[in-house]
Formats: structure tokens, sequence, C-alpha cells
């Protein structure tokens, strides 16, 4: 019989999109109780996911012995002392991107983690896109050869509405700007594919909204692997897109536009000759697609906590995007080239925040 494990999940903004990650496995979840602040929405989201219980106070929430993991969807300041208190009251953790505010805090709780039989799972839902996986399963195949260049756009539109919200556009309590918050899964999916990253210069700017934070970057980056890579983000792109296009040596890999779902079907594969492309054809009328998005990462998860083995992604992968959000802030404030990895005597480990948030 397939064990059913219960959540408790805190946050009613991008929390609905994971109730309904939960809801396409309701042999492998229950979500049994709600936490927020927001008493409308979060009522509103446990009538219409069926969840029994409601409730604004976290400590009981935390407190209650049946309950298996908190699924953690709040604003990013508060990530890292809830995850910590719900693992130090023997939950597993599901939490929202972007993880903490700094590498030491990554680092911190690979400590803390690392003293429990406990897992932490950070959220990267884009990755489990059909068009991306088979992307994978071509390179698992050998049928890519070796990587040249990669280029990623993240741009997309976010207008003084969105900005409404108190905790957006500050330092302080969204942490970073579109490098951070928005283009993250661009990190994640060039980490993904390509491996770790060895250097990045980067320019930010605020173009489109009078906010403290970026909302306009680019990023030129070396790939330990030896290839290279482009990174541009805006969120000043009326018509909004999102576009990956891996280049390798015996093929190019494009994405669709969409701007939400870029790692989706259909994307295109293109080989140099016909007899390569008849082999990456061939390979992929092989392939078994699978759910996608957060329903196939919570699927994974399931399995990884039944199996016992790491959830299908670490803290180590949350480090590795974060390192490429430190360096690039670092780059744009010194001009200068940043290597990677980021260790603990670089000058932001502990914080990537201007010095006035810190106060």
């Amino acid at each position: 019989m397939t064990r059913k494990f219960r959540v408790g999940v805190i946050g009613a903004g991008i929390a609905a999109r994971h109730l309904s990650g939960f809801g396409w496995n309701p042999d492998l979840f229950e979500v049994a109780v709600l936490c927020s602040l927001d008493e409308e929405r979060g009522r509103a989201l446990c009538a219409e996911h069926k969840i029994a219980d409601y409730t604004q106070d976290v400590d009981t929430l935390l407190a209650r012995n049946d309950l298996d993991i908190i699924d953690i969807c709040t604003p990013p300041d508060s990530h890292f002392e809830l995850c910590k208190r719900a693992i130090e009251a023997g939950k597993h953790v599901i939490c929202e991107k972007p993880l903490f505010g700094s590498i030491a805090d990554v680092d911190a709780m690979m400590e803390i983690v690392g003293t429990t039989d406990r897992v932490v799972m950070p959220i990267f839902q884009y990755r489990y896109g059909t068009g991306l996986q088979k992307l994978k399963y071509l390179i698992e195949h050998g049928l890519t050869g070796r990587a040249y260049l990669t280029t990623i756009e993240t741009h997309w539109w976010r207008g003084p509405d969105y900005y409404a919200v108190p905790w957006r556009g500050k330092w302080k309590s969204e942490l970073g700007g579109g490098l951070l918050g928005h283009a993250i899964h661009a990190h994640d999916m060039l980490n993904y594919v390509q491996g770790a990253c060895a250097e990045v210069f980067s320019h930010g700017t605020t173009l489109v909204n009078p906010i403290e934070v970026e909302d306009t970057a680019t990023l030129s980056v070396k790939m330990e692997n030896g290839s290279l890579a482009a990174l541009s983000m805006t969120l000043g792109s009326r018509k909004e897109i999102s576009r990956l296009r891996f280049c390798f040596a015996d093929l190019v890999a494009e994405s669709v536009l969409e701007p939400y779902t870029m790692g989706r079907d259909p994307w295109t594969f293109t080989a140099g000759t016909e007899e390569h492309q008849a082999r990456i054809n061939e390979a992929l009328s092989g392939y078994k697609e699978e759910e996608d998005g957060y329903t196939r990462q919570f699927q994974l998860l399931h399995k990884a906590l039944v199996d016992g083995t790491e959830p299908p992604v670490t803290l180590e992968d949350a480090r590795r995007s974060l390192e490429l959000v430190t360096a690039a802030y670092h780059s744009q404030r010194t001009g200068m080239p940043t290597p990677m990895p980021i260790k603990a005597d670089h000058p932001l480990y502990r914080s990537w925040l201007p010095e006035a948030a810190l106060v």
C-alpha cells in the first residue's frame, strides 16, 4: 500500500499552485492544514482544495504530530527561520524559491539537516517540463556532443500593481530583484543541464519601476564544463517570453517562448546531419513522458522519502543558483568578473544585501 504523507502549508499566495500539485497526487499526499495571516485567501484555498483545518498560528501548526511535511510558501525573508523550526519539529520541508538570503544560510541549513534524518527540498519545478527533460534524456544517451553555448532570456512584465504588495521591491523583505525572484529558474535550468558555473560578469540596473532592487540584468557566464552562457532578465518586456537555447556540437535544442512554462513541449532538437537527426528522432520515440511542474517534483519527493534517498532538488542545487546570484551582484558592484564557487571568505558570502538594507 502506498504511504500517504500529510502536509501542512504555510502561505496563501504561490501556495495555490502547490495545492494543485498535491491535488494531482491524491494517493501520495494529503494537505491537512493551511496557515496564513490572510484569512480571506486562506479560507478560500481551504474550501477550494477541501483542506480540513485553517490556522493563523504557525506555532500550533509546527507542534502538530500528525504532519510529515511543512510546505513553506511565504515571502523570502521568512524562509530560513521557518525551515529551521520545521526541521527542529521533526518535519520534512518543502520551500519555495528563492530559498534563502545568502550562501551562508544554505550552508548553515545543510549543517542543521545533516544532524537529522529529515530533508529540505527547494522548489525548482520548471526543470520537470517535458522539453527540458527530453534534452536531459538526449544528453544521457550521448547524442548532444560537447556543449558550446547556452542562451536564456527571462523577459517578463511587472508593473506598479505587482509592487503594490508591501514586501515586494525591497531588499530587506524580497532579498533581491528580478535576478533573484524571477530569473532564478533560468539559473537552475542552466546548472541542471550544464553543471556548475565558474565565473560571471554582470550588469544590473533598475529601469522599469521605482523600486529598490534591480529589474533588468545581463550575465555573461563561463561554465566549469568549458562552455559559455549568456543570460538576460527584464521585467519591462511588454511581450512576455522565456527562451532557452542550448548549442551543442551535434544538435541545437530550443524551447517554446511561453514565459511561465518554457520547459514544456514542444521543444525542437535540430541535428547537423540527416543521419544524426534520425538517431535523435529514434531516441525521442522511446522517451516516456511524465507529469511536469510541481506535480512531478512532488511525485519524485514522495519516492525519495519512501526510498530514503536525496530529494529530487537538493540544498546543493539551491546553493548553485544562489551562488550565481551572489556572484552577479558582486560583479555589478565591482565592475569585475567574479569567480565561483562562493566560499566563506567571499565578501558577499553572508549577505548580498546593500549595507543600507542591513541596518
